[in-house]
This record gives C-alpha cells, sequence and structure tokens, in this order.
C-alpha cells in the first residue's frame, strides 16, 4: 500500500511539472506577439514655433504654416490628405485616450486662405507665375551649393529632406553637393535680422553659388530657395 501511494504520488508530481514545462514556452510567444506602438511620423513639434515657421513637414502629415506659405506660392506640391491612421493617432504620434479631447490640427480644409494667396478652387492658369531669380544647368538632376555667409551674424540653414538643421559662422562658406532636384533649402539669421539672397550659377556644370549679405529693409528679407527640375531658381 505504501508503494502504490508513493508511485501515484510520483506520477502526480511529474504530470504537474511537465505541464509546467510546456507551459513556459508559451509566454514569451505572447509577449513576443505584441505588435510594437505605432509612431506618427508628424511630431507636434512641426506646429509649434520656430519650426511652424521654418521646417517643412513629411508628405501625408497636416500642413504647418511653412508647408501652406511654399505650396500657395508653387514651390511644394499640395498638402496631401493625412491618412486615417495619422488621423487617429493625432499629431504626437499618441493615441488619444479615453476622456481626452485632442485639439484640432490645422488642415487645408478648415483654414481661412491668407492674404494674396489664391483659392485651390480657382483654375490653375488664374495663379500668378513667380519669375525665377536664376537659371542653373544640371548635372544628372543634382546639384551642388555653395552658401556665402557675408554677414557677421551665423545663418541657420536646412535642405529639407536631406539635411538637419546646420549653422553657418559669419564671414565663412559651406559646400553641399550631389542634391537631387527638386530640393528647397531654408535659411534665417541667428540673431534675427533679415537676409538678402543672392544665387549664381557657377562657372562648374549643375553649381551654383549662394551669397548671404544683410538686408536693411525687411522687404527684401529671404527665407527659403527652391530649385526646380528644370533648373529655375525661386526665392522666398
Amino acid at each position: 500500500m505504501k508503494s502504490q501511494n508513493f508511485r501515484k504520488s510520483a506520477e502526480l508530481f511529474g504530470a504537474i511539472c511537465g505541464g509546467l514545462l510546456i507551459s513556459l514556452p508559451v509566454i514569451p510567444q505572447v509577449v513576443a506577439q505584441q505588435s510594437p506602438p505605432k509612431v506618427n511620423p508628424c511630431p507636434r513639434i512641426f506646429y509649434e514655433e520656430p519650426h511652424n515657421n521654418q521646417v517643412v513637414v513629411p508628405p501625408g502629415c497636416p500642413p504647418n504654416a511653412l508647408t501652406k506659405r511654399l505650396a500657395a506660392q508653387g514651390l511644394l506640391p499640395a498638402p496631401a490628405t493625412p491618412s486615417p491612421e495619422q488621423t487617429r493617432l493625432s499629431v504626437g504620434g499618441e493615441a488619444p485616450q479615453s476622456g481626452v479631447t485632442t485639439p484640432p490640427v490645422p488642415s487645408e480644409q478648415t483654414q481661412q486662405p491668407s492674404p494674396g494667396a489664391v483659392s485651390s478652387d480657382q483654375p490653375q492658369l488664374l495663379q500668378p507665375r513667380q519669375t525665377p531669380s536664376a537659371t542653373i544647368a544640371l548635372a544628372n538632376g543634382t546639384v551642388n551649393i555653395k552658401l556665402k555667409n557675408e554677414t557677421a551674424a551665423n545663418v541657420t540653414f536646412q535642405v529639407i529632406g536631406d539635411t538637419a538643421p546646420r549653422s553657418l559662422q559669419g564671414k565663412s562658406d559651406v559646400t553641399l553637393q550631389g542634391l537631387k532636384v527638386p530640393t528647397t533649402v531654408t535659411f534665417e539669421r541667428q540673431d534675427g535680422g533679415q537676409l538678402t539672397v543672392t544665387p549664381q550659377p557657377s562657372s562648374e556644370p549643375g553649381s551654383l553659388e549662394v551669397t548671404f549679405k544683410e538686408a536693411t529693409d525687411a522687404t527684401q528679407g529671404r527665407s527659403t530657395m527652391r530649385i526646380e527640375r528644370n533648373g529655375s531658381v525661386f526665392l522666398n
């Protein structure tokens, strides 16, 4: 009787241990199957100053002030409508919590057109055509840009979609090589002053020299340069 009871206890103990060993591999699998949180590529910082007027948002994001301004001038394609997933996540990449109201994001449907802008409902022929500030011969669809800062102030510049904001010290220059066109470059004086911008084609094919100088009149100030596929250079 004692031998039978001992054998039954051993069998019961073995069955319990075997069940635990079988269930252990399931735990990591359940954890591994959990999908990582989705991140919205439209961070809220794009819509806060100073980025609101300095950085072009990625395609598919609600347009900020700079994106709208460039699109209205024909320097950028019309902003695309945000995807349902981006709308659900909201600007900033976080899903709205229960009971929390997410502030509305500016969009083309809710914003009134700025003064001087042409409504998108009007025919394309009614939009004013800006005269290029310069024209260059491109080399295999790329361009080299030499930025010359002839002011005493530092200048912050950025190639939209290619580089992060960088600083160019006063009385210095830098060359950006192999930029694919179309391309957009933004720039501003770090001391808040205005810049006059002079683009000049270089003797080398596909090269452009851009000179920054201090502007005495605010109406002369420029902060954006756009190079199109046909080599036309536009300033804004």
